[in-house]
């Protein structure tokens, strides 16, 4: 069950209050509970938190060759064999390197959080909304298991069986184009996270 932790929004986008059937015909569609708080919390964080985007390239010809094998290899229907368990490892290797990633500002604003622990948020893209479940101590896990443990829980999500312990704790969370496509684009930080 998802509960909203922050504040309602007395937000109104421009236009939003324009009379937009007197241009055709419309339908009034009643948001869901998670439409309603991920809309909330991605205001906020777009206010309040500075986004920075960096974009790169690099070569990944063995990693997709390496993806496939596994894939034709793969007897296990609980492992789906995707690039994101790869992702995962390696930002949690890169947390260790950079710890100034894996931390929160102190509510104190005065303190940084400097987290021991590695949980890994994926944005997943439900019928409800985006929801964000945590794969917990990425760093003491492979990258079957990561694999075995993303397939269960993305599944859990999309069958609205995802509970508010399944997206707790994370220190950093990948949104990943795969699914839709596309080249570049500009996530908004799941706050209290810094990327």
């Amino acid at each position: 069950e998802i509960s909203d932790q922050s504040p309602s929004l007395p937000f109104t986008a421009p236009g939003q209050n324009l009379d937009f059937s007197k241009f055709g015909d419309i339908e009034i569609q009643p948001l869901n509970k998670i439409k309603k708080i991920t809309g909330n919390r991605l205001q906020q964080a777009w206010q309040a938190i500075p986004h920075v985007t960096q974009f790169d390239k690099c070569e990944i010809d063995n990693l997709e060759k390496l993806r496939l094998k596994w894939k034709k290899d793969n007897r296990d229907p609980d492992i789906k064999a995707s690039l994101v368990p790869f992702f995962i490892k390696a930002v949690g290797r890169l947390l260790i390197e950079m710890p100034q990633f894996n931390s929160s500002l102190h509510s104190s604003n005065e303190n940084l959080v400097l987290k021991k622990y590695i949980n890994v948020g994926v944005a997943i893209d439900t019928e409800e909304g985006l929801v964000v479940p945590v794969i917990k101590d990425v760093n003491d896990k492979s990258i079957l298991d990561i694999a075995r443990e993303l397939t269960f829980i993305s599944k859990k999500a999309r069958d609205k069986k995802i509970k508010l312990a399944d997206m707790e704790g994370g220190c950093f969370t990948i949104s990943s184009l795969g699914g839709i496509g596309g080249t570049y684009f500009t996530p908004i930080v799941n706050p209290p996270e810094v990327a």
